[in-house]
């Protein structure tokens, strides 16, 4: 166990709630039209932060050979939910998921975690905007529900490093997932790559560090 940071989950809440209430207007204004911020996916975004916040808490290193199971947790919960049902009915789906984040040679998760260690001494805005490019780029980590798991694992590097997690919002969601259209047209191991991936991650860094709020934390409560 570890001291840290809380996760303001109602706060989360209520900035995802907004973004659903404006995503038509958000929708026109992206490259690639996205699916409907429904219910069932804000309330799975938030079983995701309250999942990477237990990660983070109990001392759970989701980049070491140990951990690695997490993260396809949460890319279950962001599509299953936690509905043991649920789970079930999509049962095919997660042990597909599974041997493509394992077996993937050229974007499993030996291709991230190889990325993130070899970026040891960058800030965390770097790395988690890093991961986030290697998770969205082709092939990608996994088979589906890439962004949302990407923002959910950005958000516990942040947040390992007392830095409060990226949240989706009216005034971020067109300047984050319209960079993202071309993330995942880029191919990891291409050799134009070698010289896009990191520009864009440079831009994404900047990114996360504008949108650092700390009212996405409860600590900032009591401050």
């Amino acid at each position: 166990m570890r001291d840290g940071p809380r996760l303001n989950i109602a706060a989360i809440e209520a900035s995802l709630r907004s973004v659903q209430g404006h995503f038509a207007s958000i929708n026109a204004q992206l490259v690639e039209p996205r699916e409907p911020l429904d219910d069932r996916i804000v309330a799975n975004m938030l079983a995701g932060y309250r999942l990477i916040e237990r990660f983070v808490h109990d001392g759970d290193d989701l980049f070491a050979l140990t951990g690695v199971d997490a993260m396809l947790e949460i890319n279950t919960t962001v599509l299953c939910g936690v509905e043991a049902p649920q789970r079930r009915e999509y049962a095919s789906h997660i042990d597909a998921t599974e041997h493509h984040f394992y077996d993937e040679r050229d974007g499993g998760i030996g291709d991230l975690v190889e990325w993130y260690d070899a970026h040891a001494t960058e800030s965390p805005w770097k790395r988690a905007a890093g991961v986030f490019v290697r998770i969205l780029s082709q092939p990608q980590l996994f088979l589906e529900g890439n962004h949302r798991s990407g923002a959910l694992i950005m958000s516990y590097i942040l947040l390992r490093n007392d830095l409060p997690p990226f949240v989706l919002s009216p005034d971020n969601a067109v300047e984050y997932f319209n960079p993202s259209a071309v993330i995942r047209k880029t191919i990891k191991k291409a050799p134009a790559t070698l010289f896009k991936l990191p520009k864009i991650k440079a831009r994404y860094a900047q990114f996360l560090k504008s949108q650092a709020d700390r009212r996405y934390l409860l600590e900032a409560e009591s401050s």
